[in-house]
């Protein structure tokens, strides 16, 4: 695949994106493209492996290594250097339902496990695959494709995130007739609500959803499912049902204050400011304000620098990142440390922009906080940390590093804990592990035998497009068994 030199030939470029300065002044996407020349190039880099694994999805030491989706990653590469786009987005979409969005939130582990990076920079995936479906959606290849037979039998998603729109898909596909029900006001779930519009552009998401709805899904939100309709009703009104809810259980930091309004977890931060922003941008004043204020965002994964990003476009006057971990070590490029779980150090959007905002990374590494400081009425005035070491596996606090960092606002972005426990499971009677998720068989389906699981719900906290491969998985047993 690719040119057989061109690993030899070019090196690894990105676009150049919006000045990290001037681009926390608005809401908008800051994704850019390479030119269609060096795209070729970047493709022309694919090696024809022997063996590739960028296209084999699999937990290896704990991590996510390679496309859980099993994306045809080497054949598209070569269709982009040989400048046959049409066929790139036809072997793309063989696989993956909604490349416009992990061609933009998608950490890509394919790119980990690209064997080129055993002694260098991996092959560009991540930008090929999003370069593809933009150009796909520009030059109107794609369009409402509603199955020509429908086969008579129903089927309810519960929850429109990633996984359940995936699901939705493929069993419309095959002639099912489905209702997606969503319990906030617009379609989406976590891509629409979780995710920052400058880091995804909620018109993609809307642009998806009534391609989905022209092909004959029906999306009902505001529906409050246990509530506004019934287990009951659902194993009543379908054949099947798919419980795509998402993990939003956040995990709590019970301390000393935190019972202070000013403490939040990210989510609502985030819900809140996207909703106001489509709302009326703004104009209502229905998001939690941070401007001029000092802001500490405790956790340090994607959710965490969303939270600091999201900050910067507020006018916060300060803002800091803990995190409990250390430091981790540079990137090398060694067999060695070729899909090994070591974690490595990385500047995401968020750190590029507060760099650029307070000339330095917002991020404070072996930081354990110990209670948030409040005046008499509840107002956050500080937190108090001390600096550990792990010695071991095991975290020991250092004496005498106590300190009380100043912050008006702080967000809990420490990841998730399962799914709600959730009336309507208890009503399904679906079985629910230690972990809060939902048990499901290798198929997804639940002990309950027309009632299947797909994503975070089932999985526990992971990425979209785990969630996506789930909803595909699910569908396929949903199938399975409806046709049997």
């Amino acid at each position: 695949m690719g040119k057989a030199t061109g690993f030899i030939e070019y090196t690894r470029s990105l676009p150049i994106l919006a000045d990290a300065k001037s681009r926390v002044q608005n809401w908008d996407e800051f994704h850019a493209h390479l030119p269609v020349d060096e795209l070729k190039k970047q493709g022309a880099r694919c090696m024809n492996c022997g063996i590739p694994f960028c296209h084999t999805g699999t937990i290896l030491d704990g991590a996510t290594t390679g496309c859980p989706l099993n994306n045809l990653i080497p054949e598209w590469n070569d269709s982009v250097y040989r400048g046959q786009w049409f066929e790139a987005y036809k072997r793309l979409s063989l696989t993956n339902n909604f490349p416009e969005f992990t061609g933009r939130v998608c950490p890509a582990p394919c790119e980990s496990s690209c064997v080129l990076g055993i002694n260098e920079e991996p092959v560009n995936i991540k930008e090929i695959e999003v370069s593809i479906i933009d150009k796909a959606f520009a030059e109107g290849w794609l369009a409402p494709n509603p199955p020509e037979i429908r086969n008579g039998k129903k089927v309810a998603v519960i929850g429109s995130g990633p996984a359940g729109l995936a699901c939705a898909d493929e069993l419309n596909k095959q002639g099912f007739t489905v209702t997606v029900f969503e319990r906030d006001d617009r379609i989406g779930g976590l891509l629409m609500y979780g995710i920052p519009n400058m880091k995804l552009d909620k018109k993609l998401v809307e642009r998806r959803v009534k391609l989905l709805s022209d092909e004959g899904i029906e999306f009902k939100t505001s529906i409050k499912v246990g509530a506004d309709i019934t287990a009951e009703e659902l194993k009543k009104d379908f054949d099947a049902i798919v419980l795509a809810c998402g993990s939003t259980v956040p995990r709590d930091l019970p301390i000393e204050g935190r019972d202070s309004k000013d403490v939040h977890f990210a989510m609502e931060f985030l819900l809140k400011n996207t909703k106001s922003l489509l709302d009326s941008n703004f104009a209502d004043n229905d998001f939690i304000d941070v401007k001029g204020k000092n802001v500490i965002v405790i956790g340090g994964g994607d959710t965490g620098t969303d939270c600091v990003a999201t900050s910067l476009r507020h006018g916060c006057k300060s803002i800091t990142q803990f995190e409990l971990l250390p430091k981790p070590i540079e990137k090398v490029h060694t067999h060695e440390s070729w899909l090994a779980k070591v974690r490595t150090f990385q500047v995401d959007y968020g750190q590029e922009e507060a760099k650029a905002v307070f000339g330095n990374d917002p991020r404070e590494y072996c930081i354990l906080s110990k209670r948030f400081v409040t005046d008499e009425k509840g107002n956050l005035q500080g937190v108090e940390t001390v600096e550990v070491e792990w010695i071991d596996g095991n975290l020991n606090e250092i004496a005498g590093t106590e300190k009380v960092w100043a912050a008006e606002k702080v967000f809990l972005a420490m990841g998730f804990v399962g799914a709600e426990k959730a009336k309507l499971f208890n009503d399904l009677g679906v079985e629910i592990t230690s972990r809060g998720t939902i048990a499901v068989n290798e198929n997804k389906q639940t002990n309950v035998k027309k009632v299947f699981a797909a994503g975070d719900c089932e999985r526990g906290q992971s990425l979209v497009v785990w969630a996506i491969a789930d909803g595909r998985k699910a569908a396929k047993g949903v199938e399975e068994f409806l046709n049997n």
